[in-house]
């Protein structure tokens, strides 16, 4: 340090000021990277019109080309009563059709915390936004109730206030909970306060490009470091007629209730209702945190038409300028862009427009041989307004995971008011490879507000872990022979639900790995009173016992019950002679907890054995290796790494001791679990006590006893200084260690009296007066160590009861000797 102080006094100052500017410059750079860092996503969920229920429905839908407009429900209002074909009737609507949710009336509130009575108030709009919350994030992995005080961000689009206008006709029906129930601020603001976070919340309405835009901000929120992780939500329900008759007084909606983007005979939209959810975290954390990235939000822009033709009216140039400033933001050249999902609403005015400012951002060095496809989710599902840029995102992620465009629908004759020969386009009328090559995918998603916001978001597969997609968590570890699948409800009728849809899953998916399923179900999810277990070899298996718990079938390998009180928990970890080659090898090659820890406890110990700890445990020559595990300077280090790792991967599980206890070697890893001394010091020691053990002379045996203690004590009485108890494993079970040819007599004496004995075999006669030798030298690496008192219980060898202080000092351990 002294000598770089002086040579950076010795520059000139021309040199420090370039070296003060280099720094700077790296600074700058540093800042640069996180403004435009990229955001993956990890998670979502959705409710979208025809079943698409949750993503992989959702994409059955869009792959197979699926047209999910039907009849207004008669749940919603007399579609008879309100219909007309005249555009100009009053108080009437000219279409009878849109794309709706089924059973948006069914809520389970008290799963939330909420009473029924406050639930009347609720919007069904935040009632969608909870459960889709709530499933995204397991989606994502991240069990809700491992999120409270978090710094969780919540971003939501939201529009609509149908139900609060159902219930102002009716002031008696006006409650306490009506504010935080039809507010938008407490959309957000529920979610927050159900799972505990505290990042920013907040509502924003922008009309239809609200999801998008609350995307943006969430993104941004995150490159700020304002949160580590954001739900980014939209959400929309058509509950009562009053904007149906607006947009049909405006002329927007199509008589056939279809969006017919890009066709020749597109003349409207139709409305459609549902909910995306997506989770969010910093590129550089979620790999960090091994989360499962789906896609990567490159960059993401917003602006607003300003002086257009109409307040309603789109802007081609500042649709053009916000495409144009979402690139920029990403770092990305026109280009490199594949696939554009559109706003695409299908009206006679807006679709032209929109292809125009696609073809002057895009247009330039597109072939007809490399042409941007371009399609609009809207076709599907018609359109969500402030839940459609959540139902384009999941569409373009689906269709990076998937490898393939699906198709756009009712493009048969091109509108004749695009000019089409300005852009080289396609409109995919069926499914279109779109595989992973050496360059990134790269699509760009437009939402567009009535209001005049537009919002452009480009997103791309995450190219760098393209080498891995697809793979299983567990891929890289030995199979398993069978699996545990943990589930649990809040009732016996939801649990029963559950294992209903883990089953329809597993039928569904016959390729997934099981082990991913269990993983998953163990720890991306909360755990609740209603448990259920099964143990399978194979996903067939589990589906054919879930299939029996759900028809009430009894059969082996499930289990079932409540959670109470947790009970309390005791490690016992055992001494030398319980060794053997190749112990926790299906752990180590099975399970990358313990397979981490004895990694480590290897690493350490190079610095003290001749040959390295693995490969005596798990050697190449099973004979060799027998006998090195044998040897006492092997085996207590084997023994204390194999379980101290043991220890670790129960507590990754969850299974945390009250109380600790080891039997002889046993109790320098329950001494270390405890807190006594640190992990690198438990092996330094006994890695030098086996070491010194070993270097005694072998002329001492053990041997293990079956009477009481007071008959032992009794029979050694005359030879306490060859002779001691080394051990009281019990009642009726001591051990007497010491010189070999006086065990042996104290052992014949205690034959003739019809006492049952047996001789250990161990190399050395351990807890004896034969161990003095080695005192003076282990005292010294006694003294080398740090050492604390227990954290949790620990039973001590030397009393028989809880040990404290006295257990923090080498006198201690010298005695345990």
């Amino acid at each position: 340090m002294k000598e770089n102080i002086k040579q950076s006094s010795e520059l000139s100052p021309t040199k420090r000021a370039l070296l003060a500017l280099n720094k700077m410059q790296a600074k700058v750079d540093a800042l640069e990277r996180e403004k435009s860092e990229p955001i993956a996503v990890i998670g979502m969920g959705c409710r979208f019109p025809g079943g698409g229920d949750h993503p992989e429905a959702f994409w059955r839908i869009l792959r197979d080309g699926v047209d999910t407009i039907s009849e207004i429900p008669r749940s919603r209002w007399n579609v008879d009563a309100y219909y007309d074909p005249n555009p100009a009737a009053p108080g009437k609507i000219y279409c009878r059709y849109g794309g709706f949710l089924k059973d948006v009336e069914n809520f389970d509130p008290q799963f939330f915390g909420i009473s029924p009575r406050e639930a009347m108030s609720l919007d069904p709009q935040q009632r969608l936004l909870l459960e889709v919350s709530y499933e995204a994030l397991e989606h994502a992995n991240q069990s809700p109730d491992r999120l409270f005080e978090s710094r969780t961000g919540v971003f939501v689009g939201l529009i609509s206030i149908d139900y609060a206008m159902s219930i102002l006709p009716n002031p008696e029906r006006i409650d306490a909970y009506f504010g935080t129930g039809n507010s938008f601020s407490a959309s957000a603001g529920r979610l927050s306060y159900m799972l505990g976070l505290t990042g920013p919340s907040m509502t924003v309405d922008t009309s239809c490009s609200s999801s998008l835009i609350a995307l943006h901000l969430a993104c941004h929120s995150l490159r700020r470091r304002e949160c580590d992780m954001s739900l980014v939500c939209g959400a929309n329900l058509i509950l009562a007629p009053i904007l149906s008759i607006t947009f049909s007084k405006a002329g927007m909606l199509a008589p056939d209730g279809r969006c017919k983007t890009f066709d020749a005979s597109a003349n409207g939209y139709a409305r459609g209702e549902g909910c995306g959810v997506v989770v969010l975290k910093r590129l550089s954390d979620a790999v960090e945190n091994h989360d499962n990235i789906l896609a990567v939000i490159r960059g993401s822009a917003v602006n607003q038409d300003g002086p257009s033709g109409g307040l309603t009216v789109p802007n081609g140039p500042s649709q053009e300028k916000v495409i144009r400033e979402a690139l920029q933001n990403s770092r990305l050249e026109p280009s490199e862009v594949s696939y554009i999902e559109a706003h695409g609403t299908g009206t006679s005015l807006g679709d032209p427009i929109e292809i125009g400012a696609l073809a002057a951002v895009f247009g330039k060095d597109r072939t007809q041989d490399r042409p941007l496809i371009v399609g609009s989710v809207k076709t599907n599902v018609g359109h969500l307004e402030s839940a459609a840029g959540m139902a384009s995102l999941i569409k373009v992620i689906l269709s990076l995971q998937h490898e393939e465009i699906p198709p756009h629908l009712h493009f048969r004759k091109p509108n004749p008011h695009i000019s089409w020969d300005r852009i080289a386009v396609k409109v995919p009328t069926e499914r279109i490879p779109w595989t992973a090559g050496e360059k990134s995918r790269i699509a760009g998603i437009s939402s567009f507000g009535f209001s005049g916001t537009n919002a452009h978001v480009v997103v791309g597969d995450w190219g760098q872990g393209s080498e891995v997609r697809g793979q299983s968590f567990t891929s890289h570890l030995s199979p398993r022979t069978s699996h545990l699948l943990s589930l649990s409800a809040k009732t016996e009728n939801a649990l029963r639900d559950l294992a209903g849809r883990y089953e329809k899953y597993i039928s569904e998916n016959p390729e997934s790995d099981m082990g991913d399923v269990c993983f998953s179900a163990h720890t991306g999810r909360s755990h609740f009173n209603h448990r259920l277990c099964i143990i399978a070899e194979t996903g067939e298996q589990a589906k054919e016992k879930l299939a029996s718990f759900t028809t009430g079938q009894e059969t082996s390998g499930i289990f079932k019950g409540q959670s109470g009180e947790l009970p309390r928990i005791a490690f016992l970890f055992t001494g030398q002679g319980s060794q053997y080659v190749g112990m926790g090898r299906e752990l180590y090659d099975t399970q990358p907890v313990f397979r981490k820890n004895l990694d480590r406890c290897n690493e350490i110990l190079r610095a003290y054995l001749k040959k390295p700890l693995l490969e005596v445990i798990y050697p190449e020559v099973n004979v060799s290796g027998d006998l090195l595990l044998n040897e006492t300077a092997y085996t207590q280090p084997a023994l204390f790494a194999l379980e101290y790792s043991l220890a670790e991967l129960w507590k990754s599980w969850g299974i945390k001791p009250h109380a600790v206890m080891g039997h002889s070697v046993g109790e320098y890893a329950a001494a270390c679990v405890a807190g006594v001394f640190s992990l690198e010091d438990g092996l330094k020691l006994i890695a030098e006590r086996g070491r010194m053990m070993q270097s005694l002379p072998r002329n001492g045996e053990m041997t293990s006893v079956q009477t009481n203690e007071e008959r032992v004590i009794s029979a050694i009485a005359k030879h306490t200084d060859d002779v001691s108890v080394a051990a009281m494993n019990g009642p009726r079970s001591i051990v007497i260690s010491g010189k070999s040819e006086t065990v042996r007599r104290i052992s014949d004496m205690l034959k003739n009296e019809g006492v049952k004995v047996k001789k250990l075999e161990v190399s050395h006669a351990f807890h004896s007066p034969l161990m003095e030798p080695m005192l003076a030298d282990f005292e010294k690496t006694l003294n080398s160590v740090s050492f604390h008192a227990p954290r949790i219980a620990l039973v001590s060898n030397l009393t028989g009861d809880f040990a404290g202080s006295d257990m923090a000092s080498a006198e201690y351990w010298l005695k345990h000797v």
